[in-house]
């Protein structure tokens, strides 16, 4: 077995790999690059190297600075993670001629199935379904309008070297295809170094289902069973479970005989994954092959009890498999939310800064439940913009999706992050949806269920009334905190009252409070009464209550007046006042938002790469006017109405904050 692997990448995927060697006795080497000398992979490894500046390009994929990393501390083999250089033939070629091992498939079989045009004709050969399209490379817009005429709207435009969402469009029409033609290319080369694209038919309604594969280098494949990852937004998984709700054990088998017979067709070795599209028939198209380790591996993990990672390691070892198909079994139900650095109330867009308070719920592992968070941060660091957003993979387990879907609620309530936008209450919208707990999930279920974007959620009557009532008993801790407070000469005159008015969700309760020594019974005006329990103290920013024998988790912040509380993908401003107050704050003005109909101003922190008009011209609604990358992502901005430009307030190549001002006008 090796001494010591290097692990070329960074964040939770690094700090994921570095566990497992640590449970196998492997020493564990970090590459890091400016952005990244405090990150929490460099603290947990046992050795940790520099190799360059913040962008990846001169750093996490530079192989000349890896490879010469990992011959400087003796490292016998690589983990490449996901994403950077684990789909590089040349990565792998490379360190075969430095003669250290690579912890992945042959590069072979990375050149196969990593060009997505060859990994179709492989796959048709090998006996796997397949979607319609051209599998020959574009060269042109017209030639990508053309052909996309022939395959017949709508299609997808997409990178050959792609993966992650990157390089991605679908088009539903010529204007579409000839945008998204150049856009996907531009997201290719900077992601990738390799622009080529080709175009498929696009499936509507379709289901994201992909099977985990693993096989060694004397002839063995297993497939541990499928994820679904059909909930996506801009092609990119935001929620996985396995096994999918929506597949039986027929097509399941005919999908993992195919999976292994593609890897066998490509003499594949180590961890690897096939993707599919799945109909409402349960008709699957092979989709691609990801010849590494899969984002979302830990659902697969907790289903099964196998660690991937340590099966990789074992194969890039050239140790023979000790799992048969037979080992592949079902064990309960796991789900994993993705957490990430973007705002989900701005269309899921990047959010970067510090991380001001950063606290998951604790990993916990019995026969019942299991939480797990897979992260890479910590309360204090930096999410930079030169990297994916996410900050960690959020997963539990339990014998059954409902329960598992329980715990994953839960979780995502105590779940606390502060400093950055992040798609927290997105994640527990979902949870609570009636299609998610159905299980009727497409590719398409965020554009159909959010179609205007993410704008929060109004809870049901009932869970309004158990957060009133824990507000108020809330409200009542701070109150006699107050009344204590040293000094004041009149503290034993001074009495909290009992009866408040609760307002959130535009709702009005009045309540009154009889307080014991273990709680408080809230009374609402119409007669109902609320048990309220728990040890929450004024700064606390997790109250855990039980109501009426059920558990509560909020977030809470603390405002004029109440408390700003945070639950199930609801963000509530909750006031809580006397019969005096409530009064005079009738006669309160409002804030009204300041104007901007005249301004384009920037979503997201990036890069301003392209200006598509000039001062003077005018525009008409849904006109392209710039395009802003961030987190390598091309996002092109468009009028709302009809306008003419007045000034640009910046240039091409300047760096963009939040609802910075781009151009005025008239």
């Amino acid at each position: 077995m090796f001494n010591k692997i290097l692990i070329a990448n960074r964040g939770e995927i690094a700090c994921r790999v570095i566990k497992t060697a640590r449970k196998m006795g492997i020493k564990t080497v970090a590459v890091f690059s400016d952005a990244d000398r405090q990150a929490l992979h460099v603290q947990m490894a046992d050795e940790a190297i520099h190799i360059g500046a913040s962008p990846a390009s001169q750093s996490y994929i530079d192989i000349k600075k890896v490879v010469a990393a990992a011959k400087s501390c003796g490292a016998e083999a690589i983990h490449p993670g996901y994403g950077f250089l684990s789909e590089n033939s040349k990565f792998a070629d490379a360190l075969t001629k430095a003669k250290i091992a690579f912890i992945g498939p042959p590069k072979g079989a990375i050149e196969s199935m990593g060009d997505k045009i060859t990994s179709k004709k492989i796959a048709q050969e090998a006996g796997v379904s397949t979607v319609p399209g051209h599998m020959g490379l574009i060269n042109s817009a017209d030639e990508a309008v053309k052909i996309s005429k022939e395959i017949g709207y709508p299609v997808m435009l997409k990178a050959s070297a792609g993966g992650g969402g990157k390089g991605m469009r679908i088009a539903w029409n010529d204007q579409d295809a000839k945008e998204g033609f150049q856009s996907s290319k531009n997201e290719a080369a900077n992601s990738f170094g390799d622009n080529r694209i080709f175009i498929e038919k696009f499936v509507t309604q379709p289901k994201h289902i992909e099977i985990q594969i693993l096989a060694d280098s004397h002839g063995n494949c297993i497939y541990l069973n499928e994820r679904e990852c059909s909930i996506q937004r801009r092609n990119q998984k935001v929620v996985e479970e396995a096994p999918s709700p929506f597949l039986d054990e027929e097509t399941r088998r005919k999908m993992g005989e195919q999976a292994c017979a593609l890897a066998r067709a490509v003499g594949y070795e180590s961890a690897g994954t096939v993707e599919f599209i799945v109909d409402g028939k349960k008709n699957f198209y092979f989709l691609e092959m990801n010849t590494r380790l899969q984002v979302e591996h830990p659902v697969t993990e907790l289903i099964t009890g196998i660690d991937l990672v340590e099966q990789m390691i074992r194969v890039a070892n050239k140790e023979k498999l000790k799992l048969s198909q037979s080992d592949a079994t079902i064990n309960g139900w796991a789900i994993e939310n993705r957490l990430y650095a973007e705002d989900p109330y701005r269309n899921f867009l990047p959010s970067i800064g510090r991380l001001t308070r950063y606290r998951p719920p604790e990993e916990f592992e019995s026969a019942e439940y299991v939480i797990r968070n897979d992260t890479g941060v910590f309360e204090g660091g930096e999410i930079s913009m030169y990297y994916d957003p996410m900050i960690a993979k959020l997963c539990t387990w339990a014998p059954t999706r409902e329960k598992a879907i329980d715990q994953m609620r839960e979780a995502l309530d105590g779940f606390e992050v502060e400093g950055i936008g992040h798609n927290l209450p997105f994640l527990s919208a979902v949870m609570d949806h009636p299609r998610f707990i159905k299980g009727d999930i497409t590719t398409a279920f965020i554009e159909e269920e959010y179609p205007e974007g993410f704008v929060g959620v109004d809870l049901a009557e009932e869970e309004l009334m158990r957060i009133a009532a824990s507000c108020a008993a809330m409200n009542r801790v701070a109150e006699i905190r107050r009344t204590k407070i040293s000094g004041r000469m009149d503290n034993h005159e001074r009495r909290v009252g009992d009866d408040w008015i609760v307002t959130l969700q535009n709702k009005k309760y009045e309540l009154k409070i009889v307080a014991d020594h273990l709680g408080s019974t809230v009374q609402f005006k119409d007669g109902a009464k609320i048990r309220v329990e728990g040890r929450w103290t004024p700064g606390d920013q997790l109250a855990k209550m039980l109501v009426d024998e059920t558990r509560l988790t909020m977030k809470v912040g603390k405002i004029t007046g109440g408390f700003r509380i945070r639950n199930r993908g609801a963000d509530l401003k909750v006031l809580v006042r006397s019969k005096i107050q409530s009064e005079l704050a009738h006669h309160m003005i409002e804030k009204t938002p300041p104007d901007t109909s005249k301004i384009l101003t920037c979503p997201m922190p990036g890069l301003l790469v392209k200006i598509d008009v000039q001062v003077g011209e005018e525009v008409q609604e849904g006109q392209a006017l710039c395009t802003v990358e961030a987190m390598k992502m091309e996002n092109i901005l468009r009028a709302d109405r009809k306008a003419r430009i007045k000034k640009f307030n910046v240039k091409v190549g300047d760096s963009l904050a939040v609802d910075e001002t781009i151009m005025e006008f008239e």
